[in-house]
């Protein structure tokens, strides 16, 4: 018997609790599960914010298309469970094939592996709701998260991937950056997205300051909104005033890139067709690719 399987048999124990269902095996193998599917990843990032509506789910969409168009195998998991939008980014209206190995995950653009709760909705406008003794409640309980999102790690074959990227949900939820770092202890770190806006930096430094209690590493911030385009004149317009400068020099976080808002970039969001590997927003992103690929090879180096 292993140790975390004696560690919960003593907790079980001391409860009274019969685990007739084997539900401490079933964790424990589930566990285990996981280690073997991500130690085929090599590299594991989540892009967070502190904030929802900051366009972190479009930062993610952008960011895993760039590491595949520069010859990366890529995988996606969408932690979002209530709602779940990085396969409309993608165009995609998949399902899991199921094998006795485990799920196979619909494949997107450039061969990219995605797996979202969306894949499993009957219809579009449906939402995700746990229905047990708690049927009328429209969200899911922290338990049923935890349990999900360690069965997208553990049941999908995720194969031999350079990146997995994974999307947590609007605000990182207080839970889920432990829960992630609990379940993937080997992550690389962390991207989080933010606007100017001072009071999205209120919360987001909030955020940063919590992932880094539970060492969770901070690979940089990505600034979105950063003004907009003119359609016109193809000049930039301020949305706020200042930046995230000030916030990434008081947190000794690299300011990774400022993403201004491209009526293009909704539209391409919107239709599930991204935006062409020259656009202006596109090459911006392969610029942070590249530049968190040479920084996590350098480390790996120094170590």
């Amino acid at each position: 018997m292993s140790t975390k399987e004696k560690d919960l048999k003593s907790i079980l124990g001391k409860l009274k609790y019969r685990d007739d269902a084997k539900v401490m095996k079933q964790i424990v193998d589930n566990t285990l599960q996981v280690k073997l599917r991500m130690g085929k990843v090599k590299r594991k990032l989540v892009v967070m914010s502190g904030k929802g509506g900051v366009g972190k789910s479009m930062t993610t969409a952008n960011l895993a298309l760039a590491f595949a168009r520069a010859g990366h195998k890529v995988g996606v998991l969408d932690v979002d469970l209530n709602g779940p939008c990085i396969p409309k980014m993608y165009g995609m209206k998949g399902r899991f094939e199921i094998t006795p190995d485990g799920a196979i995950p619909p494949v997107g653009p450039y061969g990219m592996k995605i797996a979202s709760m969306d894949f499993f909705l009957k219809e579009e406008n449906s939402a995700v709701r746990w229905k047990g003794s708690m049927e009328l409640s429209p969200v899911w309980l922290g338990l049923m998260e935890m349990n999900v999102i360690r069965e997208f790690l553990a049941d999908i074959i995720w194969g031999d991937l350079d990146y997995l990227l994974i999307d947590l949900p609007p605000g990182a939820a207080a839970d889920k950056p432990p829960v992630i770092a609990g379940f993937i202890p080997e992550l690389d770190g962390a991207v989080v997205v933010a606007t100017p806006s001072q009071v999205t930096q209120t919360v987001v430094r909030k955020s940063i300051h919590y992932a880094r209690d539970v060492g969770l590493p901070m690979l940089g911030l990505i600034e979105n909104m950063s003004g907009g385009i003119c359609p016109e004149c193809n000049t930039t317009v301020p949305f706020f005033e200042g930046g995230c400068e000030d916030l990434c020099a008081e947190l000794d976080l690299p300011l990774l890139a400022k993403i201004p808002f491209d009526t293009c970039l909704s539209k391409a969001c919107d239709t599930g067709k991204p935006l062409e590997e020259d656009h202006v927003i596109s090459l911006n992103f392969a610029g942070v690719a590249l530049h968190i690929q040479n920084f996590l090879e350098s480390k790996t180096t120094l170590v």
